[in-house]
Order: C-alpha cells, then structure tokens, then sequence
C-alpha cells in the first residue's frame, strides 16, 4: 500500500513538473476557459436580471450555485476527464492491454500519471462567484453548516470523477464509447440551473438516473433552506451522500467492465 501510494505521488509529481514546464501557455488556458464560462454565466445573468427571478432564485443564489458547481466539477474532472475519455483509444489500439501486466491498478495508473492542472481557470472562477454571492445571502454561519459546505462540495467532486469513471468503463466492453461523453455534458449543462425551471419527469430524472442534480441544485438548496423537489428535508444529507454512493456504483461498473474486457480483437 504504502509503495502504491509513492508512486501514484510520483506520478502526480511528474505529471506537474511537466505541465509547469510551459507556465505562460498553462496561464493563458486558465483566462481562456474562465473567459469562456464567465461568457456563459453572463448569458444567464442577463435572464435572471430581465425576469428578476429564474426557478424562484435570484441572481445571487445562482451564482452561488454555478459557481459550486464549476468548482466541484473541476475538482473532480482534474483526476478523471482527459484521462479517461482516450479510454477509447487506448482499447481499440490494445494499449490498454500493457496497463494490465503492470503491478497497479489500471485505473489508478490513468488518474494519477495524467493529472490536468488546466482546470485552474475553472477552479479560480468558482472560488471567485461563490465568495462574491455568500456575503450576500445572510447565511446563518454555525460549524456544521461550514462542515455541510464542505462535504457537499467534495461529494460533487466525487459524483464528477465516478461518473466519468462509469463512462469510460462502458469502452471495456462496447470498444467505442465516446459518445457517451456528450450524453454526460447534455446533462451536465442542465444541472447548472435550478431544477424548478423544468418539467417534474426532468427532475425525476436529474435526481434519480442521472444524478446530476446533485452536484449543485441540491447542496446549495439545502445550504440556503430551499425545498428540493421530491427530496425535501432528506436534501443536506442526499447532498453529502451522493458522491459517495456514486463511487460505489463506479467501482462495481468499473469492475464489471473489466472482468468481460477481451481485448481489442473481442
């Protein structure tokens, strides 16, 4: 255990030393994506100053919410997303396969020896929004309602990663899964608003098949002691378990995936 966890650092290490490499073209990704999310949030701050309100939230609630929720994202999607979207790739040209006679886990292996610092914009854009929109709420601020911000926010990391890990699992089996990728980010744009604004089968759906309403909507409604559809009171722990019980659901898949992975030739 404790060599496997010296080399994953290594491998983080690396992975860092080279990204730092070429500091000036990591800086300027960083302004770009924030640039191009700031651009998005403006389209949707437009709407709630012209409508005052979007779902029963005013501006400052949402921007609370989009700015958890690019924050989790990127948190989770650091370790997981360009990593695991060549999974593809790697399957079908049978490099996978060398991941398999290596003394670790392939998994662990893919996450940690391609680590993507890039998210740096997202990170400083969600850090930026949330400590702009919390002064303003009037938050009662006690230490289990810091410790439910907490939680909440590494539970959304978590439900990011196990789910870019479910999905890139599915290319153990089906070779081709890269269009599974653009099913996630049709969801994932849709749960960076406040589920009121759609219809109750959507919100079924966001909170129950694809948990995506969990990665903001549903912590930061708790947070401000707003109802959450068809979760009500249970919202603040839903909120905290559902990274958790995704990551449990990602290991089995992941797993299951892998016990009927033949190869590239099938």
């Amino acid at each position: 255990m404790r060599h496997s966890l010296s080399l994953y650092l290594y491998l983080i290490r690396l992975q860092l030393r080279t990204r730092l490499q070429y500091r000036a073209n990591l800086f300027i990704g960083w302004v770009a994506q924030a640039f191009g999310y700031a651009s998005v949030y403006g389209a949707i701050w437009i709407v709630a100053s012209r409508f005052e309100k979007l779902g029963g939230w005013v501006w400052p609630e949402i921007a609370l919410m989009l700015g958890f929720h690019v924050l989790g994202y990127a948190m989770g999607a650091l370790f997981t997303l360009v990593q695991l979207r060549r999974m593809e790739e790697l399957v079908r040209l049978g490099t996978y396969d060398t991941l398999l006679v290596r003394p670790v886990s392939p998994w662990a292996f893919l996450v940690f020896s391609g680590i993507n610092i890039e998210y740096g914009g997202h990170i400083t854009l969600g850090i930026g929004m949330m400590i702009w929109a919390l002064p303003q709420l009037g938050i009662d601020w006690t230490w289990l309602t810091v410790l439910q911000l907490g939680a909440s926010l590494i539970s959304a990391a978590l439900l990011t990663a196990a789910s870019l890990t479910a999905i890139s699992a599915m290319a153990l089996v089906l070779t081709r899964s890269r269009y599974l990728f653009g099913l996630y980010f049709d969801f994932w744009e849709l749960s960076r608003y406040p589920l009121t604004i759609f219809a109750m089968p959507l919100q079924f759906v966001l909170l129950s098949i694809v948990p995506f309403g969990y990665m903001a909507y549903v912590p930061v409604a708790a947070l401000l002691g707003k109802r959450v559809p068809l979760i009500g009171a249970a919202a603040p722990f839903a909120a905290i378990l559902a990274g958790p019980v995704m990551v449990v659901v990602a290991i089995l898949v992941w797993q299951a995936c892998q016990r009927r992975y033949q190869g590239a030739g099938g």
